[in-house]
């Protein structure tokens, strides 16, 4: 399961390695990108974008390709999918593996983006620029995306010049002035470019609109917040948003957790693919198949 700003195609390092791991894959594109209808919505209808409902939807995916029992793995925003899923749906999940994102379990009190920004995370202001609405209205054609999506590529202005940062979301008035970095090449870069045109950024940043959907959905879940599945927690040791240290005390809620890091950004699974990879290898063969060579 992907995030923001990703795709599917984001596995692509990952997929022929589980693939030989023994695993049936599926990645698909998450509601609001690339392939999806990407359904423009009024407030009052965001939970379309919300936790229960993407939980809903692997659930329903799952049924259809006749898998009872499932492995998730998540990315940012997929990394928070994934653990509300084996919230919601406990019986389809067996394993989950998160890459960057630590677990924050639900809530029984509301904190808005706001009230976390003034407090422990004020790396997530960037969260407020994307859900006002002014990157979809600055950024619509493919060349736009292309221009802007060079900031996932690892790429810097010759003046240090950057296209997102945690504290100002995307900078807009930078479009241009970046080169593609070293972590996609022209044809990939085109190809998210592609993609995100399709529908523009008004699905992705919804999953930025969710916050109390997600907060009054999840007053429902039975349970303290404890997920009993084994789970792997992959940290990023450079991601300046979804920092290491988030992750303190996670093994209270997770009993069955393993913990691994790589000296990486945000986009660890294409800085450091092989070394991921085999983070995820010796884990499944440890846990998920127990010391069996497939599942």
């Amino acid at each position: 399961v992907h995030g923001w700003p990703d795709l599917a195609f984001g596995w692509r390092y990952q997929i022929p390695a589980l693939i030989d791991m023994g695993f049936r894959v599926v990645a698909p594109d998450m509601m609001g990108y690339g392939g999806t209808d990407a359904p423009r919505v009024p407030p009052e209808s965001i939970s379309l974008y919300g936790f229960k409902r993407a939980a809903d939807d692997i659930e329903e995916l799952a049924h259809q390709l006749g898998a009872p029992k499932i492995v998730l793995g998540g990315h940012d925003w997929g990394g928070a999918v994934v653990y509300r899923v084996a919230l919601w749906k406990p019986d389809l999940i067996s394993h989950v593996f998160a890459i960057s994102t630590p677990y924050a379990p639900p809530s029984k009190e509301y904190y808005s983006v706001e009230q976390l920004v003034a407090g422990p995370l004020p790396q997530f202001k960037y969260q407020l620029n994307l859900a006002s609405g002014e990157p979809e209205e600055g950024v619509k054609t493919k060349e736009d995306f292309k221009k802007l999506l060079v900031f996932i590529t690892g790429g810097k202005g010759p003046n240090g010049e950057l296209l997102f940062n945690p504290y100002d979301g995307i900078k807009l008035e930078n479009l241009g002035k970046v080169p593609r970095g070293p972590w996609m090449t022209e044809e990939e870069l085109d190809f998210y470019a592609e993609q995100y045109a399709r529908n523009g950024l008004h699905g992705p940043c919804n999953w930025y609109r969710t916050r109390k959907v997600n907060y009054e959905e999840e007053l429902n879940l039975p349970g303290d917040g404890t997920i009993k599945q084994p789970i792997l927690y992959i940290a990023t040791n450079k991601d300046t948003v979804l920092k290491p240290e988030m992750s303190a005390g996670m093994e209270k809620l997770i009993p069955n957790l393993s913990r691994a890091a790589i000296d990486t950004h945000h986009f660890g699974q294409w800085e450091k693919p092989a070394e991921l990879n085999d983070i995820i290898k010796q884990w499944v063969e440890a846990v998920v198949f127990g010391g069996k060579s497939v599942l």
